[in-house]
């Protein structure tokens, strides 16, 4: 009995993409704490923390279900 590959090398490829996008995302939302915690930092609350990651987190998702998904 022959086994069929799941995934071809393309599917690979999107996925691999999807998963960077997913990093990006994470590493986007880092830092912006303080080392003091008596000083607040509004640093935390900015456009990259709030919107441009998770924005990446979600799209990346999407684009490894549709690599799970695609037909051949």
């Amino acid at each position: 009995m022959k086994r069929k590959i799941l995934f071809n090398k393309k599917d690979y490829k999107i996925l691999i993409l999807g998963l960077i996008f997913i990093a990006a995302g994470f590493i986007l939302m880092s830092g912006g704490g303080s080392d003091d915690p008596n000083i607040f930092n509004n640093e935390i609350y900015n456009f990259r923390r709030i919107r441009l990651s998770p924005t990446l987190v979600i799209f990346g998702f999407v684009i490894i279900f549709f690599s799970i998904l695609r037909k051949k």
